[in-house]
């Protein structure tokens, strides 16, 4: 894993940084002496929450807003490092999902993707160097019933990786992208089914591990700090051979 000087001195961009993975990454990288974080979530007092020892920048903000992007290019020198993790879950069979509903999801979760990602590797390119990692799912690896537009948009934004990894390696800039299973964040109590399954068990603890017992091989859902920890290592010079991949991160699930 990477030591504590690799990051000193360094910048990182975190998008959905407020909670889940992103608050983790976040922490992650403070830990290991990064300079300055660019944490970008619509929820801003979640950002300021964080209690980071870095110097920070904060932006409250839509990701699939591209005046959002237009405004941090801007004032945007330097950036050694991006973790592209804001997304928004879907869960409607195709007879049932709404168009507006789709559009929602492929506009945070791929449009704000594409405008992050051209933003990162726009600032990367001028300094011949950086590292990128793209939160997508094992959900767009495996099919699942009920997860069309979510399913969708992970699998394009894995493709997305994949194509930026191929234009930016000529400039010295790695792109991957990390596919977790279930991972234990506040995504699941955005779910409409998730509060009965949480009444019939007692408890939220006790819900996920019925669910993850049923759901992953290795009978648990992840941490968010061990996912960070992943995305950590994809950032580091540990990986810096890595490029163009999709880290399966999901317990055995895609099995």
């Amino acid at each position: 894993m990477a030591g504590e000087s690799e990051f000193g001195g360094k910048v990182a961009l975190v998008t959905g940084a407020a909670s889940g993975i992103g608050a983790a990454v976040a922490c992650w990288l403070d830990a290991r002496g990064i300079a300055e974080l660019i944490l970008i979530d619509m929820d801003r007092s979640g950002l300021d929450a964080l209690g980071l020892s870095c110097k920070i920048n904060t932006l409250g903000g839509d990701i699939a807003d591209p005046s959002l992007w237009k405004l941090l290019e801007r004032d945007l020198p330097r950036l050694d490092y991006a973790v592209l993790n804001a997304g928004i879950a879907s869960n409607d069979d195709i007879v049932d999902l709404d168009i507006a509903n789709w559009r929602k999801t492929m506009a945070v979760n791929l449009d704000g993707t594409f405008l992050s990602l051209r933003t990162a590797l726009r600032a990367m390119k001028r300094q011949g160097s950086g590292a990128v990692v793209i939160t997508a799912s094992v959900s767009g690896i495996k099919a699942a019933a009920g997860t069309a537009a979510y399913s969708a948009s992970k699998a394009a934004t894995i493709q997305l990786a994949k194509v930026a990894a191929a234009e930016a390696a000529k400039f010295g800039v790695r792109v991957n992208a990390i596919a977790p299973g279930g991972v234990d964040t506040g995504i699941w109590d955005c779910a409409p089914w998730f509060a009965p399954l949480v009444e019939q068990h007692g408890s939220r603890e006790q819900a996920l591990a019925a669910m993850a017992k049923d759901a992953t091989p290795i009978g648990r859902f992840a941490r968010a700090d061990e996912v960070a920890a992943q995305i950590g290592f994809l950032l580091s010079d540990a990986a810096a051979t890595i490029t163009g991949t999709c880290l399966v991160s999901d317990g055995g699930v895609s099995l």
